[in-house]
């Protein structure tokens, strides 16, 4: 258990930082783009925020969840890659079929990729409302 812990934990704090990285780094893109002398219609402006937003954001949990499941893989909880990035990807998202499971060596290193994906779709989903509270704050009152 106390493997599944730490290794679980390791795991988490690694893809955590790489989240939050990825958002600071958007940030201050999205930041210097704003500065920029750039002028273009609001609209499109809009779009290329909130659509380069979505595709960082996107590309920070799928980098994520082929972490996980490259460590499913390495420590041979599961037999495929297939297997390993659909498990990890169901767990990640918290959807849980439970069609597949992992041996009790593995389930809470397992569940770790729950809390994972909880903690980063709850960053992206503060990053994208406050996105768009700066791009619409007349839609607030």
């Amino acid at each position: 258990m106390t493997f599944q812990i730490i290794w679980g934990s390791l795991a988490l704090v690694i893809c955590s930082a790489f989240h939050v990285v990825m958002v600071v780094w958007w940030a201050r893109a999205l930041k210097q783009w704003n500065d920029a002398p750039i002028r273009t219609l609001p609209f499109v402006r809009s779009l290329m925020l909130i659509g380069g937003t979505f595709v960082v954001i996107v590309f920070a949990h799928t980098v994520q969840v082929w972490l996980w499941a490259v460590l499913l893989l390495l420590l041979k909880a599961l037999p495929n890659l297939p297997d390993a990035i659909y498990f990890s990807l169901v767990t990640y998202t918290t959807v849980g079929y439970g069609d597949m499971t992992l041996s009790n060596d593995f389930r809470i290193f397992g569940a770790m990729a729950s809390v994972t994906g909880l903690l980063s779709f709850g960053l992206s989903t503060a990053f994208l409302v406050g996105l768009l509270a700066k791009l619409f704050p007349e839609h607030l009152n």
